[in-house]
């Protein structure tokens, strides 16, 4: 007898042919399944682009605190995101940078693998969009020179930060990607469901690039403010490096210099020359993991310890100090002029020991700070870009020897901007020889005082002026100025403006105006406790500059490579604009204020058509220091205005510059 087991393998040898067919024909189909599964399985994206492949992704998102049921629009959320940079095209990608969109009030917290082009830090506000740019590594290399290699060829930046007012199952997308990097052209982003968006951008074929294929670093760029970061001598533990500030803009300046940065790897100042941080601390180091690291190392010599110092300039009497100067351009107390003032006064450098930390301890891992800074007490706004890596600077040898050449060298530009909100630190007022009222600065010009519910209005306008209410403070000027409204019976509204609260005021006075030419006299007031040192003031006349002849106070010419306009500063021994101080009898009169003035005389000849009086005699832009000053919304009027006969005037001018020149 056979067994169970017998009879079913003898079932089973029986039925072997069939079962043979029955496997062959899985097998096939299961093959073609697969292919026609992989058939219609869609190519990533990235792969249909022969450029930079950029790509958003909106990870995850959750409420936080608080509950803002009431105001939805003001509710916070969590949100995660993805940035990646692909470089799929023949060139290398140098320094990438990209912009992203933002547009819900984004609050950054953290950002992998990159910084804020713009200098800020993080955490911080990006809510009306910002650039990327690539750090520690900011080149992406091509699949050509790494065999495909996506560690070299692209970046990933992981954001982390807070948005307000969208929520489930609403994604908080950014309006748009795009690359910052010149010579690039995007497309609008394409939408890949809900949650990611992605855009190639290609070459512009009408970009006219000065920068080859074989060089290995980005050419040096232009701004009105450049400063080089060179490391000099360089050792394991620390390295020496100079920063040399240069100003190229003719209406750009700083006074008491501030520069500021952070420290990316932990690393800390040691020593300094030719500058100093604001504060010397080591604390931080002491406490932290450099003083455990560093541990044979006397801390009381360290300088500052901070992850982000604020560095400021030494006074004149360190110029030639051995220990703190003797570094050409140091030392000047944070004064840096306009080119076209001073070129030898337009740089400020100074020298830094740096020590760093692990893993970097080799005398070749060298990273530059980041998210640089820099402001002056009454000069323009500086937005700072990211330290780009460029050709090593060349440092000439006093000696007469060769050249020595930096070890590493990277380059910041710095760009005159006007930041949102930001209220000027200057104002003009106007006035003219055919109106008795002065049209003053505007009210809260410069800001408004934080308390104003009982003490003024901050919408009113600016009530008229008599002359001689110019060289009295606000606070001052009340009953004047309410005599002087009843006198010409001007309105008076219940509740008086506030002042302008500027630092420093500008009268432009339409001084003459005859059949050849025009005059004018400008008044600086300086309503500060600070002095100006070699200050300059620039006037913007849009349809009268061409017809400057002269300023008889001032040194004045007209600014090349700038359209319409004028620029003036002090003669010798006028170049000091002094600050406010006590009256001669200041137990009973006011304060007094710092004054510079001059006449300024212009020819119709090169001007013909000119309207002095209809307001072309009038400035559209007054800058002081650099600073671009908020000026009157209206004119003087001539409505009261009877024409003098022109030997009248020319007598007049004469007189006035006579005066002028004694």
């Amino acid at each position: 007898m056979f067994s169970k087991n017998s009879s079913n393998m003898a079932s089973i040898i029986s039925l072997s042919p069939l079962f043979t067919v029955i496997v062959t024909l899985t097998t096939i189909f299961q093959a073609q399944a697969q292919n026609a599964t992989a058939a219609q399985a869609p190519a990533p994206a990235s792969d249909a682009c022969n450029g930079i492949f950029l790509s958003y992704a909106h990870t995850s998102g959750s409420k936080i605190p608080p509950d803002l049921r009431s105001d939805p629009k003001a509710q916070p959320y969590r949100f995660e995101s993805t940035l990646t940079v692909l470089n799929n095209g023949l060139e290398e990608l140098k320094s990438w940078r990209v912009f992203v969109g933002f547009q819900h009030d984004e609050y950054l917290v953290s950002a992998s693998n990159a910084v804020l082009a713009d200098g800020s830090s993080v955490p911080g506000r990006v809510g009306n969009g910002t650039v990327f740019a690539g750090y520690p590594s900011g080149d992406l290399k091509t699949g050509v020179e790494t065999a495909g290699d996506l560690t070299q060829m692209s970046v990933r930046v992981d954001l982390l930060g807070t948005q307000f007012g969208v929520g489930a199952p609403d994604v908080p997308m950014p309006a748009n990607i795009s690359l910052a990097n010149d010579g690039f052209a995007c497309p609008e982003p394409t939408m890949q469901g809900k949650s990611e968006m992605h855009v190639c951008c290609t070459k512009d074929l009408n970009f006219k690039s000065n920068i080859t294929l074989d060089e290995e670093f980005l050419p040096r760029q232009n701004g009105d403010l450049t400063i080089m970061y060179d490391v000099t001598r360089t050792y394991d533990t620390n390295y020496w490096a100079q920063v040399t500030i240069s100003n190229h803009n003719d209406l750009g300046r700083l006074d008491n210099w501030r520069l500021s940065w952070d420290w990316m790897r932990d690393e800390f100042i040691f020593a300094m020359k030719g500058a100093s941080t604001n504060i010397r601390d080591s604390s931080d180091c002491i406490f932290g993991k450099q003083g455990q690291y560093y541990q044979a190392m006397d801390f009381s010599n360290v300088l500052n310890c901070e992850r982000r110092p604020t560095i400021v300039d030494l006074p004149l009497t360190k110029t030639n100090d051995t220990n703190l100067g003797l570094v050409p351009f140091c030392c000047r107390n944070g004064t840096i002029l306009p080119p076209r003032m001073d070129p030898s006064k337009s740089i400020s450098a100074f020298q830094i020991n740096v020590f760093k930390m692990l893993p970097d301890l080799n005398r070749s891992q060298l990273s530059p700070p980041q998210n640089w800074k820099i402001n002056g007490t009454l000069n323009p706004d500086y937005q700072c870009g990211p330290p780009v890596r460029v050709s090593p600077s060349q440092f000439a040898d006093p000696s007469g020897l060769p050249d020595s050449t930096a070890v590493a060298s990277w380059q910041v530009v710095c760009n005159i901007t006007q930041p949102k909100g930001a209220s000027p630190r200057c104002c003009v007022s106007f006035s003219a020889y055919y109106n008795e009222s002065i049209i003053p600065c505007p009210t809260c010009a410069c800001g408004c005082p934080s308390n104003t519910s009982q003490t003024c209005s901050t919408t009113s306008p600016a009530l008229f002026l008599p002359s001689q209410a110019l060289l009295i403070p606000f606070e001052n000027r009340t009953k004047m100025t309410l005599a002087w409204a009843d006198l010409k019976h001007l309105t008076v509204p219940k509740m008086l403006p506030c002042g302008d609260n500027c630092g420093v005021s500008i009268n432009w006075h339409l001084f003459t105006d005859y059949r050849g030419g025009w005059s004018a006299r400008i008044t600086i007031f300086n309503w500060d406790e600070t002095p100006f040192v070699d200050w300059f003031t620039a006037v913007e006349l849009e349809k009268a500059a061409l017809g400057f002849e002269a300023a008889y106070s001032f040194n004045g010419s007209a600014l090349d490579g700038v359209n319409n306009t004028i620029f003036m500063q002090g003669l010798p021994g006028l170049n000091y604009l002094v600050a406010e101080a006590d009256s001669e009898q200041p137990e009973k009169d006011p304060r007094v204020p710092g004054k510079q003035q001059s006449v300024v005389s212009f020819k119709k000849k090169n001007t013909p058509g000119i309207n002095v009086v209809a307001g072309d005699g009038f400035p559209t832009k007054v800058f002081f220091n650099g600073e671009e000053c908020a000026i009157p919304r209206v004119l003087p009027s001539s409505s009261s205005h009877i024409l003098a006969s022109p030997a009248y005037f020319s007598v007049l001018a004469f007189m006035v510059l006579m005066l002028m020149l004694q």
